[in-house]
């Protein structure tokens, strides 16, 4: 799968759902995300969820005690960075 295409094309309404990822990834867990995001850790597992759904790939590998990337969210989470850099970039010359 490309995820790079996948990612482009994904409608804006599942751009809370990138957020949450990230944060999901950051945090290093779904209880720290929810704290952070100041919501419930079902909800953001929902979130994240979604974003699978709608990429038809799985992003996380979760047990009852670790969360990890699968290398295709690895991938994605790069992605995503990408982008996130390159729509700085463009702000700040004005584009």
């Amino acid at each position: 799968m490309d995820l790079c295409a996948v990612s482009i094309n994904l409608p804006l309404s599942l751009l809370a759902e990138m957020v949450v990822f990230v944060k999901v990834v950051e945090a290093g867990s779904f209880s720290e995300a929810a704290r952070q995001l100041g919501t419930s850790p079902s909800a953001v597992s929902r979130s994240v969820a979604r974003l699978e759904k709608a990429l038809a790939i799985r992003l996380l590998q979760r047990t009852t005690r670790k969360l990890g990337l699968t290398p295709e969210g690895e991938r994605y989470l790069q992605r995503l960075y990408e982008q996130l850099q390159a729509g700085a970039a463009r702000i700040a010359v004005g584009e």
